[in-house]
């Protein structure tokens, strides 16, 4: 062939320091969403990559042989996982290539936690629960083990086949919370699901079209989960019911620039019942 087909397409670069600088904050506020703080090394390192002096590959280098040298144990094992974690958030974030895919979802969870979790990138194969405080110590009810590959196809098969067009921005906003609330419910992974799933929801706004370049994760990660688990949660005896009016005002500040108040007490789940026997007590 005298002509080259693939002159069009060029490889990508790393992008520049605004956006590197967008990428690293969100990957480091995401750490939150596990209470995980990361090191002043893993800030030193952010530094100097969006000021270019080094890679996302040399900062992952640095990372590693920074804690083959600095041994972990029980206190700082996850400041550990929260400086690699982030470093792999912060390149993710920075590569336009994605799919929407059910393949890609797992590969995100391998790609971040390779060499932290020995199941990153396997689909669970237990039944979970977890204590929220944002429940007062209950739990959501998440995907059951034996269905988790099907559950998670079907969810992304079928917002693959949803039409934005003709929507309004309240109708989009609300379709986008009740979507992604349902995708992180399935929890395929033992561990590590919001933060994949934070990731992948990011990339997939990106390919709508959306600019996802403000600070609404890197300041308020933690009030997202919270905001997922109440899209979750039913205690119909205690008049406590699913809604994702707490994801529409996180996605509004996201993508709609709305300043909104993103206060986790407010999300925090009243017990009605115990206020009614409080009551019924005092006037006896």
């Amino acid at each position: 062939m005298k002509t080259d087909p693939y002159k069009e397409y060029f490889a990508e670069n790393e992008p520049d320091s605004s956006y590197k600088n967008y990428a690293w904050n969100t990957a480091i506020g995401l750490q939150a969403v596990d209470g995980l703080k990361t090191s002043d090394f893993l800030m030193e390192t952010a530094r100097r990559n969006i000021n270019g002096e080094i890679s996302f590959a040399e900062a992952a280098e640095l990372l590693q042989k920074y804690y083959e040298e600095n041994p972990v144990n029980d206190e700082t094992e996850r400041t550990e996982e929260a400086d690699k974690v982030s470093a792999r958030i912060a390149m993710l974030l920075s590569e336009n290539a994605f799919s929407f895919t059910a393949n890609e979802y797992i590969s995100i969870h391998r790609k971040l936690f390779t060499g932290i979790y020995p199941h990153a990138g396997k689909i669970r194969t237990h039944n979970i629960s977890k204590k929220e405080w944002v429940l007062n110590g209950s739990s959501v009810i998440y995907g059951s083990a034996s269905e988790l590959p099907a559950t998670l196809e079907y969810d992304i098969s079928e917002e693959r086949k949803f039409s934005y067009r003709n929507l309004s921005e309240d109708e989009i906003i609300r379709h986008l919370a009740v979507f992604i609330s349902r995708l992180w419910q399935i929890h395929v992974f033992a561990e590590g699901n919001t933060r994949t799933t934070a990731v992948f929801f990011i990339k997939y706004l990106r390919m709508l079209g959306y600019d996802t370049t403000n600070d609404a994760f890197a300041q308020n990660a933690w009030y997202f989960r919270n905001a997922l688990v109440r899209a979750n949660y039913n205690d119909l005896k205690n008049d406590v019911h699913e809604t994702t009016e707490y994801l529409e005002l996180f996605l509004r500040s996201l993508l709609a620039g709305e300043n909104h108040p993103l206060r986790n007490r407010t999300l925090k789940r009243k017990n009605r019942t115990l206020k009614r026997k409080n009551r019924t007590l005092k006037t006896v």
